[in-house]
């Protein structure tokens, strides 16, 4: 090949690169500084950036590993260990990367770490007596290189089978941003599938679980969908719509979320959302993004196009009325979506509405009102509720109701606050009055919720005071019972001669466990963690050399009732 027809072909791929990233954003993101993090040949994802998950949007990709753990992890490029974080759920063993061009690359679940990176973390967590640790250490400690084995995948954290957690932050502001925008490819030309719209009636109100809605199934194949049966709906006053959408890659892939989703209005857009970026801060608003009450209710992820007042998500543009659209000028309308994956393969369904003229009918407001763009509290002799501002994405009409209490372990009436249907972006204050029975108890009191799901909590002044994160039904219990330990390959007097670990599983009946400490023959050693298991382990080293030891386990729960576990045992 001529230095010609090199400079050519290599004119062509920096427009080719062009050109996709424009599919995505206007904003440009280096397309060739990246390495993937795993050699697997062809990479797949089991998850996608900004895929819907419960309670929060996905933050990064999720590259499959065959169901396998171990692979080699690399460094994607140039930069220096900025984080190290050990966490008993979350990304489990994980680690940040900062790299020259402002960018930070984070690697979660992993198995374990490189040799050099596991003396380190090590050694923290020893100089912390903690197996979680988060350590933010000096940029010259552990320098890494483009293409270095910083770490092998795993199932650690809340991890739910083999893959490598992968994603890019803005280094200044910690934003994540979609990993395709750096030129890490995965194959794909498969555009994503609409599987049906739905129709809110929103009639000037705000959305809420009785919103009616109407479903409407989309047909159609490679891009191209419709609505089966008539394409023309008859709608009056102000609509919302929404839409049910996934994507598949080429290969392993799983079902994973869209890149972008548009709605126009007589050709003219008049929303869009597209998942380039987001803060931590705004990931539940996931549940203002799609129809809450209905995912409860049937698990379907439909993507509202139109926005709550109190949204803050940054994902939307183009945005005519929030998305909410006035058909009342007896005029037919063309509607029409058009749905982008990562890679810029595009699927669409158009639509036409005949605007009907109609008076419309507002129910009654009942309960107190509550303003999104305000902090609100509600109060009375037994209870107090403190929304501070941001709590609530649209104006609510609060409904308060009290029940008996429960027969046993409880301390109050049933106090329900709204109900659990209502998203909440941030958590609220809740204080209940406690019965004087409570008094020899106070330093073992919690809230707690019909679904004996523990808020935690503690008493001050005649309340418990509580932030529970959904709203719901409550009443004060007590937790007075320690956790439990359940010895699995070790007892009293037992050889562990040969057996590299001792292993435990541990249960707490209600607050749950706050902290567990391992002791050699009275020096702290590490016991490491696996929620998802319940089980707590300790790897033997140079600490347990030959002869006799004694051993002791503590462990506490948030109520700080303590079960002590101590042995003798031989190596």
């Amino acid at each position: 090949m001529t230095k010609s027809s090199i400079l050519f072909l290599l004119l062509v791929l920096a427009t080719v690169h062009i050109k996709a990233q424009q599919i995505f954003s206007g904003n440009h993101y280096p397309l060739n500084d990246f390495r993937p993090p795993l050699d697997i040949v062809p990479p797949a994802l089991a998850g996608s950036f900004g895929e819907l998950r419960p309670n929060h949007f996905h933050s990064g990709m999720d590259y499959r590993t065959n169901q396998r753990q171990g692979y080699p992890v690399y460094a994607i490029a140039d930069g220096y260990i900025s984080r190290l974080r050990v966490q008993n759920s979350g990304f489990g063993l994980a680690l940040y990367i900062n790299h020259p061009n402002g960018f930070t690359s984070v690697y979660g679940h992993l198995s374990r770490y490189s040799p050099k990176i596991a003396r380190q973390v090590k050694s923290l967590q020893y100089q912390k007596k903690s197996y979680e640790i988060d350590e933010v250490p000096n940029q010259l400690l552990i320098p890494v290189h483009k293409g270095d084995v910083i770490a092998y995948s795993g199932n650690t954290g809340s991890s739910g089978g083999p893959h490598l957690h992968f994603e890019i932050r803005n280094t200044n502001t910690e934003a994540t941003i979609n990993p395709l925008l750096f030129g890490l490819e995965i194959p794909d030309n498969i555009p994503p599938v609409i599987y049906s719209i739905y129709v809110y009636q929103l009639n000037k109100k705000p959305f809420n679980e009785f919103t009616p809605k109407q479903f409407l199934q989309a047909t159609g194949s490679l891009g191209s969908y419709r609505l089966a049966g008539s394409a023309t709906l008859n709608l009056s006053g102000e609509i919302g719509f929404g839409l049910v959408t996934t994507d598949r890659h080429n290969g392993a892939s799983g079902l994973n979320g869209v890149y972008s989703i548009e709605l126009l209005l007589d050709e003219k857009p008049v929303f869009t959302s597209a998942m380039e970026t987001f803060e931590f801060e705004d990931s539940k608003a996931i549940n203002s993004h799609i129809d809450y009450p209905l995912y409860l209710s049937s698990k379907r992820s439909v993507q509202k196009s139109f926005v709550d007042p109190g949204n803050p998500l940054s994902i939307y543009s183009n945005l005519v009325n929030r998305g909410r659209i006035d058909f009342n000028d007896g005029a037919i309308h063309q509607l029409k979506y058009i749905v982008t994956d990562g890679k810029g393969n595009k699927s669409t369904l158009a639509f036409q509405v005949k605007a009907q003229m109609a008076t419309i009918q507002f129910a009654p407001v009942l309960g107190t009102t509550f303003s999104y763009a305000t902090g609100n509290e509600f109060n009375n002799d037994q209870i107090k509720v403190i929304l501070p501002k941001g709590t609530l994405y649209n104006d609510l009409n609060f409904i308060y109701k009290t029940q008996p209490r429960p027969t046993t372990n409880a301390y109050s009436s049933i106090h329900q606050i709204h109900n659990n249907i209502t998203p909440l972006h941030i958590g609220f204050e809740l204080w209940i009055k406690a019965d004087s029975s409570l008094s020899k108890y106070k330093d073992k009191a919690l809230i707690v919720s019909t679904k004996l799901s523990s808020q935690g909590g503690y008493y001050e002044n005649g309340y418990v005071k509580a932030k529970p994160r959904t709203f719901g039904s409550f009443y004060i219990a007590i937790d007075t019972v320690a956790p439990v330990i359940l010895p699995q390959n070790i007892t009293n007097g037992k050889n562990m001669a040969g057996i590299s670990k001792m292993i435990f599983t541990i249960r707490d009946n209600l607050s749950g466990v706050k902290s567990f400490n391992g002791y050699i023959d009275g020096k702290w050693v590490l016991i490491e963690f696996d929620a998802k298991t319940a089980s707590l382990w300790h790897t033997f080293d140079e600490r347990a050399g030959p002869g006799k030891h004694t051993f002791e386990l503590v462990l506490a729960d948030m109520k700080d009732n303590i079960k002590n576990y101590s042995i003798t045992f031989y190596k």
